[in-house]
C-alpha cells in the first residue's frame, strides 16, 4: 500500500476538506437521538406546543444538514477516489509500455491487462468507501459509545464488552483474505488469457469446428476462478454474520437489563428508546467496518500487483562508454560474437558474428525455431546480449539512448498490429508525417493501388485488426508504415509472407531503387525474398550454418541449396 500512499499525497489537501465536511455531518447525525430523547423526557411532559415545534424543527435541521454535508462530503469523496485512480491507470500503463521484453514475458499480457482494468478498480471502490464509511463508522462508533456511557454507563458497558470479539473476528479473517483475493486475480489472469486467445483466433476456432473444445477450455478456467472467489467469498462472508450475531447479542442483553433497571427506577423509558437508536447506529457502523476490512482484502491484494508493475526496476538501462567502448568501424551494424539465451539455459543464439555496411542489404533465412526473430530482437535492443555485442556505427547499442535508437528504425513484423482508424493515421502512428510522405511510403510498399481503390482512399477505415481488409494488404501497410519515417535502418520480419511472388519482387526492386542509403535487414522463409541480399544468413538452431551471396551459398550451404531447390527449382526467381 506504500506506492498507492504516494498516489493519494497530492490529493491530501481535498481529502482533508471532504473528511471536515464528512465529519461535520456525521457529527449532526449523532445529535440527534439524543435530541429526541430531550423531546421524550422534558418538552413532550411540559405540553407546551412551541416548544415541541422548536425542538421538532431543529430535529428536521439537523437531519437536513447531515443529509446536505454527507452528499457533499461523498460527491467529493468519488472526485478524489476518480482523480487518483485516473492518475494510477495513467502510470500503470505508462510503465507496461516501459517494461523490458523480458519483463512483460514475466508479467504476462493477460496479467498487465487485468492489474490495469479489475486492480484499479478495486483501488477505486475502496478509496471512495474509506472517504465515506472510513470516517463516517469510527465517529459513529465511537460518538454513540461516548454519549451512551453519559446517558447510561452500565448499558453501554455491555456494549463495549462485545467489540473486542469483534475486531479480533474482522483481523482474523481479513489477514486470511489478502493472499485469497491474490489467488483470485491470478485466475482472472488466465481467464483473460484464454479469453484473448479465443477471440484473437475466433476464425480459425470456427473453420477447424473447434468451438466445443474451446468451449470446455473456457469452462475449465471460468470454474476455477469461481471455487476461488467462492473459497475467498466464503471465509470473508463469515465476517457479517459473526459480527450480526455478536450485535444482536449485546442488543438483546441491553433490553434485557434495561426493562430491570426501567423496573427499578434506575433508568427511564426515553434513554432506553435513546440507547436503541444509538445501538442502531452502531450496529450499522460495525457493518461498514466490516465491509471495509473485507474491501480492504481486495485492494490490498490488488496494490500489490499494481506495485508490482510500477516499482519494477527499469531493465535495459543505458549504460556508459566506459563499460563498452566504442570501437572504429565502417560496419552500421556488427553483431560480435553475441550469444543469447531467453532463460539462461540453452542459448537460443550462438556465437553469432557478422556486418554490415550502410546501404547495404542483409537476408535472414532458416527453419522455425532457428533464432531469426530473436536476432532481429537483440538488433533492436529488446533483450540484451549475454554474451558479445551488438555495436551500430561503432557504437554498442547498450550505450545509445533509447529515443535516439529507436529513430534509426523502421520494422515491419508478420503479426504487427493497424489500428481501428483510417489508412492514413495507420501509416502515420501519430508521427506528423505528410501526406506526401505517407503517398511515397505507400507507393514504394505497393500498397498505393488497392488504398487509392477505396471509394474514400486514404481515409478509408480500418476495422478493429484490419479485418475487412486481406492478409497482404495488411502487411504492405505495415511495410508502409516502416518506410514512411525515413528510418536508417529498415526491418523486414517475415512481413511480406502474404505476397505473391510478383508483388513481393516489385517490392524489392522498389526498395533498392528508392532507399539506396537504408540498410535493409529481411527475415523470411523465401529464398526468393532475400536472394538480392549483400549478405544471407542461414541460421540453423542459433547458430550460423553458412553465410554469403546467394550464389555462394547455393555452393557452400547444402541445407540453403535444398531450401532454394524446393521452392524455385534452382531457378534465378525476380
Amino acid at each position: 500500500m506504500k506506492t498507492m500512499l504516494r498516489y493519494l499525497k497530492p490529493f491530501y489537501g481535498k481529502m482533508s476538506v471532504g473528511l471536515m465536511i464528512k465529519i461535520a455531518g456525521t457529527l449532526v447525525e449523532l445529535l440527534l437521538p439524543y435530541i429526541l430523547s430531550h423531546i421524550l423526557k422534558t418538552v413532550v411532559v411540559s405540553q407546551d406546543v412551541t416548544e415541541i415545534i422548536k425542538w421538532g424543527s431543529l430535529m428536521i435541521l439537523c437531519a437536513a444538514a447531515a443529509c446536505v454535508l454527507n452528499i457533499i462530503a461523498n460527491r467529493m469523496a468519488a472526485k478524489v477516489s476518480r482523480n487518483f485512480s485516473e492518475k494510477v491507470r495513467h502510470d500503470l500503463f505508462s510503465h507496461t509500455l516501459r517494461l523490458s521484453a523480458a519483463q512483460t514475458d514475466k508479467f504476462t499480457i493477460p496479467s498487465l491487462e487485468s492489474r490495469i482494468t479489475t486492480d484499479t478498480y478495486n483501488l477505486h471502490s475502496f478509496i471512495g468507501m474509506m472517504q465515506r464509511m472510513g470516517v463516517r463508522a469510527p465517529i459513529l462508533l465511537i460518538g454513540g459509545l461516548a454519549i451512551t456511557l453519559l446517558m447510561d454507563a452500565y448499558l453501554a458497558l455491555v456494549m463495549i464488552a462485545v467489540l473486542p470479539f469483534i475486531f479480533v473476528t474482522v483481523y482474523f479473517i481479513s489477514k486470511k483474505g489478502i493472499p485469497l483475493y491474490a489467488r483470485v486475480q491470478n485466475s482472472v489472469d488466465r481467464m483473460i488469457r484464454v479469453v484473448r486467445e479465443d477471440t484473437q483466433g475466433i476464425r480459425v476456432i470456427k473453420a477447424l469446428s473447434k468451438t466445443e473444445y474451446e468451449h470446455r477450455r473456457y469452462d475449465e478456467v471460468n470454474r476455477e476462478l469461481s471455487r476461488d472467489e467462492r473459497h475467498a467469498g466464503t471465509i470473508m462472508s463469515a465476517a457479517n454474520p459473526v459480527m450480526t450475531l455478536l450485535m444482536n447479542a449485546a442488543i438483546t442483553a441491553v433490553v434485557a437489563l434495561s426493562a430491570s433497571r426501567v423496573a427499578n427506577h434506575t433508568s427511564d423509558p426515553e434513554t432506553v428508546i435513546a440507547f436503541m437508536q444509538y445501538f442502531t447506529l452502531i450496529s450499522m457502523a460495525m457493518m461498514s467496518v466490516s465491509r471495509i476490512f473485507v474491501m480492504y482484502t481486495k485492494s490490498a491484494a490488488s496494490a500489490k500487483r499494481i506495485a508490482e508493475v510500477i516499482d519494477a526496476p527499469e531493465e535495459l538501462n543505458v549504460c556508459s562508454e566506459i563499460d563498452f567502448p566504442p570501437v572504429k568501424s565502417d560496419a552500421l551494424i556488427e553483431f560480435d560474437h553475441v550469444t543469447f539465451s531467453y532463460r539462461g539455459k540453452h542459448p537460443n543464439l550462438e556465437n553469432i558474428s557478422f556486418s554490415l555496411k550502410k546501404g547495404e542489404s542483409l537476408g535472414i533465412i532458416g527453419a522455425t525455431g532457428s533464432g531469426k526473430t530473436t536476432l532481429i530482437r537483440l538488433l533492436l535492443r529488446f533483450y540484451d546480449v549475454g554474451e558479445g555485442s551488438v555495436r551500430i556505427n561503432g557504437r554498442d547499442i547498450r550505450t545509445i539512448p533509447k529515443d535516439e535508437l529507436y529513430a534509426m528504425f523502421g520494422i515491419a513484423l508478420q503479426h504487427d498490429f493497424l489500428y481501428a482508424d483510417t489508412v492514413l493515421e495507420n501509416i502515420n502512428l501519430g508521427r506528423g508525417l505528410s501526406p506526401a510522405q505517407i503517398a511515397k511510403a505507400a507507393k514504394i510498399a505497393q500498397a498505393e493501388d488497392f488504398i487509392l481503390a477505396f471509394p474514400d482512399g486514404y481515409t478509408h477505415m480500418l476495422s478493429q485488426k484490419a479485418t475487412n481488409i486481406s492478409g497482404g494488404q495488411k502487411q504492405r501497410l505495415l511495410i508502409s508504415r516502416a518506410i514512411a519515417g525515413n528510418p536508417q535502418i529498415l526491418v523486414l520480419d517475415d512481413s511480406s509472407s502474404a505476397l505473391d511472388y510478383k508483388t513481393d519482387a516489385n517490392l524489392r526492386r522498389a526498395l533498392k531503387e528508392n532507399l539506396t542509403d537504408t540498410t535493409v535487414v529481411t527475415v523470411a522463409q523465401r529464398v526468393s525474398s532475400v536472394k538480392d541480399s549483400d549478405l544471407i544468413l542461414v541460421l540453423d538452431d542459433g547458430k550460423i550454418i553458412g553465410a554469403g551471396k546467394h550464389e555462394e551459398l547455393l555452393e557452400s550451404c547444402l541445407p540453403y541449396r535444398e531450401i532454394s531447390e524446393s521452392q524455385m527449382g534452382g531457378a534465378i526467381v525476380e
